[in-house]
Parts: structure tokens; C-alpha cells; sequence
């Protein structure tokens, strides 16, 4: 049978389960990748575990999102991550080395291969023709212990690519004209695989772009083919060694069919504050902007950079505006060097930033109040720049770095210039693998020490699923709650990432600061449930989103629909996932009614279908939870870890 990138991806790699549409499968996993934000967490899971030595064929732990040393919690994490690295078996990736998608991307990656990272945006790497996806922190550690990862078989959305992009018009704006189409749901269930006459026009590097934003599709994966553009990237690594061709059967086949043709395309950016919310740039000119943002992991390559170098080289960026430049990885940025781009844009008034996540994650270059920020990041949800009632957009670097020239949303197809065309340099002498260090042998990682700061806190305990749940309503949500709104990133809040108890303090409070108190008044006595609309959980990765409110008490979660990678979060921390089987039963519920749920054990057990009784209207609404078998024990369990506890004293 003919078959496509995804799919022989997945044949190759499956260990459980059948290959069709809506199955649990069990994927074995090659690589693994860890940043610091969500890393420290794996590794007490690791350690939790009693791994002795990472199974897979390479895992690496990034430090890329906490940067900011303003005292001693992000240094000693980062001295923890070390140690933890040198103990099971991994790669580390030292500060200032950059983004880890990037960077995982020029020394790591391999066609043909899986990835999971505890990243939702690991999916990048799938422009290498990996099957690559982000997951909780807890999966990850699974799969460096050799287990496989589960997830739902996806549907295969094949995009036909043909035509070649205008001036003025680069791979941002061929994943902004997918979120155009589809919103952030319409990857949910699915694997996007481009094809088509369109990518011989497309590097590596533009293929990163665009499948590091299928995470905003909600997409499961993101992939393209391992052709000559990859083998070309390889060389130019010091790597050609490592490409092996993966490509689709002349007559494979999709489950969807979509096609763009680029040759069509023009400027887009997406409005505050959803990455779906994509017009184009020509509609909403004369916007103005306190700050042009350019880099992050969305937009990481050599000639992001250096076309908005060009653009701006002689010229000065208009009085008012911050052009911050955001560089991805040590070598992208000593490439740029080389080059006198940095030198162009230095030169126009830009400011220039260590290499790393930096405000894309709300690690410093917050926006001012009230002032519009246009940034090539991959998000734009309420608060996730670091200020709260933020106002950012979504664009190119070609939009960027013109509107940084005018001071207002630009098309950059508007400006009195000719498009500069820009390659990546035919060689680089900057390849530099002295901060990525290598994996100690194993009989030398069994003597390491783990380094661990006063910031770092054991996980605690969490107690198995009762037979009988009567949970007051703490809070109830609308539409695509981003696990940012669930529980923030930044400066302030990411360094506790490895004390449990003091990042729980900041659960859900841009949304309703009273949460936390009212969680903690009932979490020993009743505990708690969240009542939400579609999309529950999109964004990033970070199963702290899960963590943080079942250290509060929360018990279920009942809304319309989640996102995927929060939805399995919330069952590998025993909190139970449930659905409205009539959606309109949402419109019955309250902040503060109280949901019974009786015979739960055996409900969850025996049944797709969860009996809720409201208490205070004497009403029964019916919630279903599409746990497979391997889930219902997990959550029976009270989760991942106890579960794993359990089969080993089996």
C-alpha cells in the first residue's frame, strides 16, 4: 500500500495498537528534548523513577527560556539540569546556546526519527522529516526511560504546496494563511504533511517556520518530507552523514486534502489575542506600535534575521519604536556576525538580546501598557508577553522590520526598496559544539551527584481516584483557556518551576485572582472542578498547567473540548477529563453549583460515560471521557507516577 511521510513515520515506530483513525497507539521514541521551564520536572520524574540511563538513541536538556539571573533560582536549576544530564545520559545545551528547537534542529536531529519534547513547539523538527511532538514533562520522562508514548492515531491533512512566494512574502505568512483558514482548533486529531512542486522553493529553515506553528493549529505533528533541501542542511552541518531520504509513495494518499498556492500569498499578521485572528497586513496598516519583535523559535533562521537587516540597513528605525532582536542560537548569531547583519541592524537603532526564548515567552521585553507589539513569536495569548493586558501581534520579519521603519503596522510590499533576497552563507566556519555538552559513559554518570538548590521541592503524593466526588464549581471558563491563562510563564513565575507549592500560588490568576484562596479553603475536605468551553488547555506544553491545579484540589475538569497535549496532562496527574456529551449542559452550570459523582470507580472502569448530578438543581447531565484502557488505570491510580509505582511492585 502507497504510503505518505506520516504515515511510514508511524509504521516504523508503532509497538501498540492498530494504524487507523481514532485508535490509542503506542509510538516508540528515538530522541528526546527538555528546556529548563518544564526540564527541571522531568528530571525529579527521572530521578523519582530510578532511571539508570536514558534508553533512547539521544535526549537532550536545553537551557533557553530561564536566562534571567535577577538571584540564585535560575543559576542553581540550571546547575541541577547539568547534574541531572551528566547522571541519566543526556546532551546539555548550556546557556546562551539557544532555542532548543533550532538548535536541535542544526546538531541533533535525524530523518527518519521520533522526537518528544516537553515543548509544544518540538513539532519544528518535523521539517526534517522526523515525527516530532511536544508532551507533557511526565511522557518525556517515560520515553528516556524506554517506554512508549501513546497518543490518538491521527487523521493525515495533506497540504499540497505549489507556485513560489512573491517578494515580500516569506514561510510566516504560509503558516499565518493556515491559521487564517482553519483557527486554532482546526489541527486538533490531526498530522499536517506538506508536499508538492511548492517546496523546492522552501529550505530547511522556512520548513521549520512553518511546522513549529502547526502548535498553533493544535496539531498532534507537523511533517515534511527528508529530501535534498534536508541532505543540503545536513552538509552544511557537518552532518550529511545522518540524512537518509524519507519521502511519500508516488500514489499515497490523505485523509483531508488542502492546497496553497504561494504564488498567491501576501503579507498576513494575526491580531491580538489568538494566533487565528490572521488578516492581511494591507487591511490593518497604519496600526501603531510601540515595539518590533523579531526571532524566537518561530521565526529562527539565518535569513529571518538578515532580511530585516537588509531592510533596515542604512536606515533608521522611527523615534518611539523598540526593534528587538531576538537571536535563536549561538551559531545563527555568529553567522549573522560574520556577516555585518548584526553591525546593519545595530546600526539602525535595534536592540540585541542573548540568544534564547526570551519575551516570547514573557522572559523580558514586555510591551508597555496600552502600546501595540508586533512580534514574528508564535502566540499571542492575554498576558504571555508579561504584561498583562497586553496588545500583540503576529508577523513576518519582512512585516517587522518595516513597520519598525514607519512606526505603524506596514506592508512591507509598500516600502520604496527592492526585496532583498537573502541566502543562508554557502559555508560557515561556526558550527561550535563546545556548549552543547556531550552525555557522560554510563559508568561515569552513575558516580554524579544531583546538584540541588534550596528552590527545588520533591513532588508530593497524590492519592488514588475515590469512589464518590461531591466538587463545588471553583471556576467557570469560556473558550480556548490557554494553559499561559491557566498558569503563566515569565519572569515572575517560571523560576519556581521546581517548587510545586509556590508556582501553584500563581494558578489562574489573570483570570480570577480569587482561585487559589478558595481552591486551598476546600482542596483537603472536597476538593474542586473547573467547568470550561472548546479548547480547554491550548498552547504550550507545560504540564504545570495541570500540576498546579491538582496540587489545589482539582479533581475533574468538565468541558467542551481540550486541547491535546493539556488533555493528557490532566490524566497523567489523576485529574479526570471529562466531556459534555450535550454540549448546552455548559449553559446549566455555575461557578459554585456542586457536581456529584457516585460509583466513579466502576463508571470509569465500565462505561464510556460519566453520570454528573448538579446537587443544588437535583439534575443529572451526562459527561463522557474518552479514556482508553490504559488511561482508566492511570487515572484510577491517581496518575502517571502512581500508576508506574504500582506495576512495579506488581
Amino acid at each position: 500500500m502507497a504510503l505518505n511521510v506520516a504515515q511510514k513515520l508511524i509504521k516504523d515506530h508503532v509497538v501498540s495498537g492498530d494504524m487507523n483513525a481514532g485508535s490509542e497507539i503506542g509510538l516508540q521514541i528515538d530522541q528526546t528534548l527538555t528546556q529548563d521551564a518544564t526540564g527541571t520536572m522531568v528530571m525529579l520524574e527521572l530521578e523519582a523513577m530510578g532511571l539508570d540511563y536514558a534508553k533512547t538513541e539521544a535526549s537532550a536538556q536545553y537551557v533557553d527560556h530561564n536566562l534571567i539571573q535577577e538571584d540564585n533560582k535560575n543559576p542553581d536549576d540550571h546547575l541541577f539540569l547539568e547534574s541531572s544530564a551528566q547522571r541519566f545520559g543526556l546532551h546539555f545545551s548550556r546557556p546562551g546556546n539557544g532555542v532548543s528547537h533550532p538548535v536541535h534542529m542544526q546538531r541533533l536531529a535525524v530523518p527518519g526519527k521520533t522526537l518528544l519534547g516537553s515543548d509544544s513547539h518540538t513539532c519544528a523538527n518535523g521539517s526534517m522529516g522526523m515525527l516530532a511532538m511536544g508532551a507533557g514533562g511526565i511522557d518525556v520522562a517515560m520515553a528516556i526511560a524506554g517506554e512508549p508514548f501513546h497518543i490518538t492515531m491521527p487523521q493525515v491533512m495533506g497540504v499540497k504546496l505549489t507556485g513560489d512566494l512573491p517578494d515580500w512574502v516569506s514561510a510566516k505568512d504560509v503558516i499565518l494563511e493556515m491559521l487564517r483558514r482553519h483557527d486554532v482548533k482546526g489541527g486538533v486529531g490531526k498530522i499536517i504533511e506538506y508536499y508538492g512542486p511548492g517546496l523546492d522553493h522552501l529550505s530547511a529553515m522556512d520548513r521549520h517556520v512553518i511546522a513549529n506553528m502547526g502548535a498553533e493549529l493544535g496539531a498532534t505533528a507537523t511533517v515534511f518530507p527528508s529530501d535534498d533541501e534536508v541532505k543540503n542542511f545536513l552538509e552544511h552541518q557537518g552532518r550529511g552523514d545522518d540524512w537518509v531520504e524519507v519521502t511519500a509513495d508516488e500514489d499515497a494518499a490523505y485523509d483531508i486534502y488542502e492546497e496553497i498556492n504561494l504564488s498567491e500569498l501576501e503579507p498576513l499578521v494575526a491580531q491580538p489575542s489568538s494566533p487565528g485572528k490572521v488578516v492581511p497586513a494591507k487591511e490593518i496598516a497604519g496600526t501603531p506600535i510601540y515595539q518590533s519583535y523579531i526571532g524566537s523559535s518561530a521565526n529562527p533562521g539565518y535569513r529571518d534575521f538578515a532580511v530585516a537587516a537588509e531592510t533596515v540597513k542604512g536606515r533608521k528605525i522611527v523615534n518611539g519604536v523598540s526593534l528587538d532582536i531576538n537571536p535563536t542560537s549561538r551559531q545563527m548569531l555568529t553567522d549573522l556576525v560574520s556577516n555585518m547583519h548584526i553591525a546593519n541592524l545595530l546600526q539602525a537603532g535595534s536592540r540585541l538580546h542573548q540568544a534564547g526564548c526570551n519575551g516570547c515567552i514573557g522572559m523580558g521585553q514586555a510591551p508597555a501598557s496600552g502600546r501595540n507589539s508586533l512580534r514574528t513569536t508564535p502566540r499571542n495569548f492575554p498576558g504571555r508577553s508579561g504584561t498583562k493586558e497586553d496588545s500583540v501581534y503576529l508577523s513576518s520579519p519582512e512585516t517587522a522590520a518595516a513597520s519598525a521603519l514607519t512606526g505603524e503596522i506596514t506592508d512591507p510590499r509598500t516600502l520604496d526598496m527592492p526585496y532583498p533576497k537573502v541566502k543562508d552563507p554557502a559555508e560557515t566556519n561556526n558550527v561550535d559544539d563546545s556548549l552543547l555538552e556531550k552525555p557522560l559513559p554510563r559508568e561515569d554518570a552513575q558516580k554524579v551527584e544531583l546538584v540541588k538548590g534550596p528552590n527545588i521541592a520533591s513532588i508530593p503524593a497524590m492519592d488514588s481516584m475515590p469512589d464518590k466526588l461531591e466538587l463545588p464549581i471553583m471556576l467557570k471558563v469560556g473558550d480556548n483557556i490557554s494553559t499561559d491563562e491557566i498558569l503563566a510563564g515569565g519572569a515572575r513565575v517560571l523560576p519556581y518551576r521546581s517548587n510545586l507549592p509556590e508556582i501553584a500560588k500563581f494558578t489562574y490568576e489573570n483570570v480570577d485572582s480569587t482561585y487559589v484562596d478558595r481552591a486551598m479553603e476546600v482542596r483537603e475536605e472536597t476538593g474542586h472542578a473547573i467547568v470550561g468551553g472548546f479548547n480547554y488547555g491550548q498552547g504550550s506544553s507545560r504540564e504545570h498547567a495541570a500540576l498546579a491545579p491538582r496540587y489545589l484540589g482539582l479533581r475533574a475538569v468538565l468541558v467542551k473540548d481540550y486541547a491535546r497535549i493539556h488533555w493528557q496532562n490532566l490524566v497523567n496527574f489523576g485529574i479526570l477529563p471529562l466531556q459534555f456529551t450535550n454540549e448546552a449542559d455548559y449553559d446549566k452550570l455555575e461557578q459554585g453549583d456542586v457536581l456529584q459523582l457516585n460509583d466513579l470507580r466502576n463508571q470509569i472502569q465500565n462505561n464510556d460515560q460519566i453520570n454528573v448530578t448538579l446537587a443544588n438543581q437535583g439534575e443529572e447531565v451526562t459527561a463522557e471521557h474518552n479514556l482508553s484502557e490504559r488511561q482508566r488505570e492511570i487515572i484510577l491510580a491517581g496518575g502517571l507516577i502512581n500508576w508506574i509505582k504500582q506495576k512495579q511492585d506488581a
